[in-house]
């Protein structure tokens, strides 16, 4: 029988995103006690809309925030796909909580940044702390931070997103893929809107871009949308979550659209918009006491939904994985935990970079919406669709 640690070890997670934020409450739920170290110095209400679908719900529900999502989120009919000019039905899926087991819910950025907050002490998450470099040496990892200090931990998780230094550190830097696409956005008084948008989530269909509205509360008080376009290949440098779009621009991009998309679009006061870059699934995930997950380890395009749901399910397994090997075994614990996710997320990549997701047929949905992160196999491969191509 292996021996029993005489303390838990001490794990630091760079990042306090989503992803960071769950996987530090995953792993106190598992009775681990991590510190999270983000760069920001406070968190602000970033104007985005998120969907979280029945398979992060699961994850959310374990950690203890399903409830007080449900009182602020909206929760859609269906999974509403329509053609972006006539308005005809491509597909529909009703979504009711006995589907897959958990609730499909849409909401404000900052409602489920909030929550995942609230399920964590204060005093663990450091704030203003951009982290320099990673140093491992001795079964332990030195983080030094732009200010000056450092700290030592026994494990690393990077939960630092699409510009991750702890993957630069662990894999080398990468380029970012450019497909010459870029997304509008825009969070806004329902009150703007001259008409109901309906009881469902819609994604418009174009040609070559689409559009994606829903309400992201449950008084249906506010109004989101995201795009994709072509744009130019000087836009396709910029990252920033940050940079203003002009509305007139956008209106005139969904000019030939549907009158429901143009009143949305009218109603409109702003709009921001960033360049959607991608990149190839990592040849590996770790590097000895250090290990990536969300953004940091699988960066998505966000056509399916599942930017932050696989982060989220990233943390419950991580979690799984440490916990069962009591955090002796810390490289292994990474390994497994890369092993079983990785076919998943890389799978889930390449479907969304195609932007084929739900267009229409009927594609089984079951392996995606229904998976389980607390229940499934962590020694089997996640299920995968019948076809696992990018046509899904």
């Amino acid at each position: 029988m292996a021996q029993t640690m005489s303390r838990k070890p001490s794990i630091a997670i760079v990042g306090a995103g989503m992803g960071g934020l769950a996987v530090a409450a995953t792993l106190r739920r598992a009775g681990f006690e991590p510190q999270v170290y983000e760069q920001t110095q406070r968190f602000g209400r970033i104007g985005a809309g998120i969907q979280m679908m029945p398979n992060s719900m699961k994850v959310l529900r374990g950690i203890g925030v399903e409830d007080r999502l449900r009182a602020v989120a909206f929760q859609p009919y269906s999974h509403l796909n329509r053609d972006g000019y006539t308005g005809e039905l491509k597909r529909e899926l009703p979504m009711p909580d006995a589907l897959y087991g958990a609730p499909y819910l849409c909401m404000h950025r900052a409602e489920l940044h909030d929550a995942l907050a609230s399920a964590l002490p204060p005093e663990i998450i450091h704030l203003g702390k951009q982290l320099t470099g990673l140093d491992q040496k001795s079964g332990q990892v030195t983080l030094s931070f732009a200010d000056g200090t450092k700290v030592t931990a026994d494990a690393v998780i990077g939960a630092d997103g699409v510009h991750s230094l702890v993957r630069d550190i662990v894999v080398g830097p990468d380029a970012p893929i450019h497909r010459g696409r870029i997304a509008y956005r825009a969070v806004f008084p329902a009150s703007l809107m001259d008409r109901d948008l309906g009881p469902s989530r819609v994604k418009w269909w174009g040609r070559d871009r689409h559009i994606v509205i829903y309400y992201t509360t449950k008084a249906k008080s506010e109004v989101y949308f995201v795009t994709s376009v072509p744009e130019s290949a000087e836009w396709m440098t910029k990252e920033s979550w940050s940079a203003k779009g002009d509305v007139k621009e956008l209106r005139a991009a969904y000019s030939e659209f549907h009158p429901d998309v143009r009143a949305t679009l009218d109603a409109c006061p702003d709009c921001h918009k960033w360049a959607i870059l991608e990149r190839e699934p990592l040849p590996r995930w770790s590097e000895g006491r250090v290990v990536l997950l969300g953004d940091s380890a699988h960066p998505m395009t966000p056509y399916m939904a599942q930017g932050a749901a696989t982060s989220i399910e990233d943390a419950a397994i991580l979690a799984r994985c440490v916990a069962d090997v009591n955090g002796e075994d810390i490289e292994g614990a990474f390994r497994r935990y890369e092993a079983h996710r990785k076919p998943r997320t890389s799978l889930i990549q390449a479907i969304s970079s195609a932007n084929t997701w739900m267009q229409g047929g009927d594609a089984d949905t079951s392996w995606l919406y229904g998976y389980d992160a607390w229940n499934v196999s962590l020694d089997a491969p996640p299920r995968q669709p019948a076809s696992a191509g990018v046509a899904a």
